[in-house]
């Protein structure tokens, strides 16, 4: 891909701040707008200009995209808990559907011709699928899921009626950190299971509950489709390749699943440590299985995942942990002074 400029909501967020590190490695140009409510500044690289603002501010995101020309827009902004959603299902609509409209709008209206969105796999519900492709019927569990559906339908009607290009890409579980140090997972509070499993092994939080098992899965706890953050940010790049062209869909992910236990076990061979955890009841709305079938990205762009081992994830986010103890607020401590 020949050099770009690339604009970029939410890339002070987890997912994010990964896909503006690959879109640097990868040599192109990288604007980041973010309001900072769940992203860090110091996950974005000082050579990477960043505008704080908000998406409810449409002058200002009207100023940004009239500094073009951009080659593409990729959307991370969102609110994304899928049990906030449930409490508050209108902010939700409001901040992910309402807000993600306006964008789509902007975009059109100042010559956007790419737009990559940050989609999910919540979007699928409580489907008994052994592999979820992107032709499962989607039934969302949850205002999140469904505020994320909805901006898909807008992305088809902006291709038709306006030709703007788009890759709705829906995640599975990201998980892991950048291998080479730079960036991590640091979410206030952290809801993703393998942060919590690696805290309570380093003893930073109480032990681990374990909500169910008695599903119907090998050993009762429920099973997940883990992607490491590096490999779903290079499928970010490959998608965008493709829309030059025309639009499209993808699930992400390694297309195997683990359990709730596969990941206890995991961490304990990473860090050598116990996890200490306990029995709790079921979730609510919590599938058995949630496995992706990605062969459609695969088969279209080439894309694989080169950290698909369930260790390989951990052990990144190990490292990441053990060296921010306090995320993104962790002070290294400085080289000594000459006396």
């Amino acid at each position: 891909m020949a050099r770009s400029k690339f604009l970029v909501t939410g890339g002070a967020g987890y997912v994010g701040s990964h896909v503006v590190a690959a879109l640097r490695d990868a040599g192109h140009d990288v604007v980041v707008f973010d309001n900072l409510r769940t992203g860090h500044r110091e996950s974005v690289p000082e050579t990477v200009r960043f505008i704080q603002g908000d998406l409810q501010d449409h002058a200002l995101v009207d100023s940004v995209l009239a500094d073009g020309p951009w080659d593409g827009v990729l959307h991370f902004a969102a609110l994304s808990l899928v049990g906030e959603s449930m409490q508050h299902p209108f902010m939700y609509m409001q901040a992910n559907a309402g807000l993600g409209f306006a964008l789509v709008d902007a975009c059109v209206r100042h010559g956007v011709k790419r737009f990559v969105f940050s989609s999910t796999a919540a979007l699928f519900g409580m489907t008994e699928d052994p592999l979820i492709t992107e032709d499962t019927p989607i039934i969302p569990g949850s205002p999140y899921g469904e505020s994320k559906h909805m901006v898909e339908r807008a992305l088809l009607w902006a291709d038709r009626i306006h030709g703007l290009r788009s890759a709705c890409l829906r995640y599975f579980n990201a998980a892991g950190a950048d291998p080479g140090g730079r960036l991590g997972e640091d979410h206030t509070p952290e809801t993703h299971l393998i942060p919590l499993v690696i805290d309570a092994a380093l003893g930073r939080r109480a032990e681990l509950q374990l909500f169910g098992d008695d599903y119907p899965t090998p050993d009762g706890t429920c099973i997940r489709d883990y992607i490491h953050v590096t490999d779903l940010a290079q499928a970010h790049l490959a998608a965008l390749d493709v829309i030059r062209d025309r639009s499209v869909v993808y699930n992400v992910g390694n297309g195997h699943g683990h359990s709730n236990m596969d990941v206890i076990r995991s961490v304990e061979r990473v860090t050598g440590r116990r996890v200490p955890w306990r029995l709790a009841p079921r979730r609510p709305g919590d599938p058995a299985r949630l496995v992706a079938g990605a062969g459609r990205l695969k088969a279209e762009t080439g894309w694989t995942p080169r950290y698909a081992d369930l260790d390989q994830i951990v052990e990144t986010a190990y490292r990441w942990r053990l060296a921010h103890p306090q995320g993104y607020r962790t002070r290294l401590p400085a080289e000594p002074a000459c006396t």
